[in-house]
């Protein structure tokens, strides 16, 4: 087994090891205001289940030289966005997101997504997801030196929505969701063989 000390490395290859190894990874689809009326929507890989009570998500972006991406600078400015979750459906839109816009464009017009008003935040979100949620931000975590780290958003979620399609008695159907995860390069995942397992008493 090969032994890698991380600070003999550069970012980019410990990015590869990481990204490589921390698979599959779920994806969010976040939309944010910038608070001059531009809707922002990029997609996150580093993104997870905080907890269940309160319900809260985390998300962390990489922060570039240049400071902070719209993402991030916006959640700190309004405290609030909208979490989708990424499938079948709607992963080409969502990459077509990803593409590297200035500040007043908006990534939603450009993959041709509708935006939907939410319920308690003042950011929409878009129809194209079959689950959303809305957030506040719950605490941000700057991680790492400047210029040189990330972002750490803890988002509680104050809305669900789920479409009626894949919900059913307080239980998400995940074939119906067809979630995509993330893996490295440009290499994506659905799900595939799912497989029951009791805990032990």
């Amino acid at each position: 087994m090969k032994s890698i000390d991380p600070t003999t490395q550069t970012e980019r290859e410990n990015y590869k090891l990481l990204i490589g190894t921390v698979i599959p990874r779920p994806i969010a689809f976040v939309t944010t205001d910038s608070g001059d009326g531009v809707i922002n929507g990029a997609p996150f890989s580093y993104f997870n289940i905080v907890s269940s009570n309160p319900p809260m998500v985390s998300l962390a972006i990489q922060r570039p030289d240049s400071g902070h991406k719209d993402t991030a600078r916006n959640i700190y400015q309004t405290k609030e966005f909208v979490v989708h979750i990424v499938d079948a459906d709607n992963v080409t839109q969502v990459n077509e997101a990803a593409a590297s816009l200035p500040p007043d464009a908006s990534e939603i017009e450009l993959a041709n997504m509708t935006l939907v008003d939410s319920e308690v935040v003042h950011v929409p979100g878009v129809k194209e997801a079959k689950v959303r949620m809305e957030c506040v931000l719950e605490q941000a975590v700057p991680l790492g030196e400047e210029g040189a780290g990330s972002d750490l958003f803890i988002g509680k979620v104050v809305r669900f929505h789920i479409d009626n399609s894949i919900y059913e008695n307080g239980r998400i159907d995940p074939r119906g969701l067809g979630a995509v995860s993330r893996l490295a390069g440009t290499n994506y995942a659905h799900i595939g063989d799912i497989f029951s397992m009791d805990r032990p008493k």
